[in-house]
């Protein structure tokens, strides 16, 4: 185990994920000079159900963007991998942010080809019936299920159900489980609007021999 700052926020975060923050609080804004200090990390366990979460994601500190006057910040960071809260400290002694005696989480990355094959196809179906192709398009072929997941639908609670599965095949499992409910409903969700649509207007219709 080893001693990782922490910075609960009501978000998940996901490995190789990069993220901009604003930092305003005093505890943070401590926190952030200490990484540019140190070359510390620091994790992001979500806050959720009015609790700080065991599961969360360690955060390399990659640019402070701008200071401001007052002694805020815009940050960049990128998420590097995830980790288990064993015991939590509301601050760290000397310090004015948190930290958490924490333990690495392993994580197998081997896919499921099949799987990834319905998951590439499902989500190619979803993008188009929201007009989104071109963010399907731009994924890599390596992609993984957490390059993804903030663009399926995911409410935060699923999504931290998906960062707390340790395969990568767990976790297209996820995927597609919930894409099977989404999917049909979205699908039908643009008929209607596109039956709306045609309401009024003059139809080149066929009409049936009997």
């Amino acid at each position: 185990m080893r001693l990782l700052p922490l910075f609960p926020l009501n978000l998940v975060v996901f490995p190789g994920e990069k993220l901009n923050l604003h930092i305003f609080e005093p505890r943070y804004r401590q926190l952030v000079a200490d990484c540019l200090d140190s070359g510390q990390t620091f994790g992001i366990p979500p806050f959720l159900d009015e609790q700080v979460q065991p599961i969360g994601t360690e955060m390399r500190l990659l640019k402070v963007e701008r200071s401001y006057p007052g002694g805020e910040s815009d940050i960049r960071t990128q998420a590097i991998g995830r980790f288990r809260v064993v015991d939590m400290l509301r601050e760290l002694p000397t310090k004015l942010y948190a930290a958490g005696q924490v333990e690495d989480l392993p994580d197998n990355s081997l896919e499921d080809p099949g799987l990834k094959a319905r998951i590439s196809q499902q989500v190619e179906q979803l993008y188009g019936a929201l007009g989104l192709q071109k963010l399907f398009i731009e994924l890599a072929p390596d992609y993984r299920t957490f390059d993804i997941a903030h663009h399926l639908g995911f409410s935060t609670e699923q999504e931290y159900e998906l960062l707390k599965l340790p395969t990568e095949a767990e976790r297209q499992q996820y995927v597609l489980h919930h894409l099977a409910h989404i999917l049909p409903v979205v699908l039908e969700t643009e008929r209607l609007k596109e039956r709306v649509r045609q309401n009024g207007h003059f139809k080149n219709l066929t009409p049936p021999n009997f």
